[in-house]
């Protein structure tokens, strides 16, 4: 069995890992929420052009991985 995960929507990342205050906030979370429509693994991060994984994916791993993920959703 796996971790539990966060009490938040997959769409919603912990604060301390994306500030609402970020410039690109709100693209951000558009691509994110569009990858996961879609059960995409990542998304390309609109203002550096890396690849950034799903909370979706992350999710379906069953823990957290302790590599500071953006959109961990086992960060309380």
């Amino acid at each position: 069995m796996g971790e539990s995960l966060a009490d938040r929507p997959l769409s919603e990342p912990h604060a301390e890992r994306l500030s609402s205050l970020h410039p690109d906030y709100d693209q951000i979370l558009k691509v994110h929420a569009e990858a996961l429509l879609k059960g995409n693994v990542s998304y390309i991060d609109p203002p550096t052009g890396y690849s950034v994984m799903t909370a979706g994916f992350l999710a379906a791993r069953g823990n957290c991985c302790d590599n500071g993920c953006r959109h961990c959703p086992y960060v309380e």
